[in-house]
């Protein structure tokens, strides 16, 4: 069975080598590897052809900034194996992303305080790289065979000079509040099985272009679940930096605790 995608010559990729896609991209799986290359539809033009692969190729920079391993924390970034003019070599990890695994798995919360402590701690990484993810959500996170958990999507990414003052970087609305703001609806939607769903420009002016955090009265209420003061600390402002947000899920010393 062919999937509705086609590949650089123009023919349909087959159904059992996609392993996902996004507005921009489709992730392949090739020889042991996932491939990411620019969305070819049947009907696609060249011009939107040419905006795909723009944002390959600045998700390649973001990629190959965030490739450290002298910080132990840039373990929590899906490795980039090569880079090419027309795709990305990824590392395949292989229990897909979080969103698809919590439809079929029911994990301690154990198992869900350490991805939100391993989440912070690649968080606090990206940002002290001068790097604003923008695009956090369930469905970019993706569980390696020993469950931990790791960044795979950076196509919105703002990749900032690296003298940034991050506490300050103003991207068009995009900040790291808003980042923060955005793991936590993806603490949320772990804790309580419910979608938080965010539009960051659902009551600007269309002629603005500018991001906005929503009021409290557009998020869930957080009274009485597991985690939810911290759940309102992201959405608050309350933790400035990820590091502040990671030294308070690591204060947590139970699972049982509030």
């Amino acid at each position: 069975m062919s999937s509705p995608f086609l590949d650089k010559h123009g023919q349909f990729i087959p159904q059992k080598q996609v392993l996902g896609n996004g507005s921009t991209a489709v992730v392949l799986l090739q020889d042991g590897i996932a491939i990411k290359t620019p969305l070819r539809w049947p009907w696609s033009s060249d011009s939107d052809f040419k905006v795909h692969l723009e944002s390959i190729r600045r998700e390649q920079k973001v990629y190959h900034r965030l490739q450290n391993p002298d910080d132990h924390r840039s373990s929590g970034i899906v490795r980039c194996i090569e880079c090419s003019t027309e795709s990305t070599q990824l590392a395949l990890i292989p229990n897909g992303d979080l969103k698809g695994y919590l439809t079929k798995h029911q994990p301690s919360r154990e198992v869900k305080l350490s991805w939100f402590c391993e989440m912070a701690q690649t968080l606090s990484y990206i940002h002290d790289s001068s790097v604003l993810v923008a695009d956090i959500a369930s469905r970019n996170f993706l569980l390696d065979s020993d469950l931990s958990i790791k960044f795979c999507d950076f196509s919105e990414a703002s990749l900032l000079p690296l003298d940034s003052d991050m506490e300050a970087v103003d991207d068009n609305g995009y900040t790291t509040h808003v980042d923060i703001g955005f793991l936590g609806a993806v603490i949320y939607e772990v804790v309580t099985g419910t979608k938080c769903d965010i539009d960051l420009y659902e009551h600007n002016d269309p002629t603005d272009g500018r991001a906005y955090w929503p009021d409290r009265s557009g998020l869930p209420p957080t009274q009485d679940i597991w985690l939810g003061r911290i759940i309102e600390g992201c959405w608050d402002g309350t933790f400035r930096t990820a590091h502040s947000l990671l030294a308070a899920l690591s204060a947590v010393t139970s699972p049982l605790e509030e």
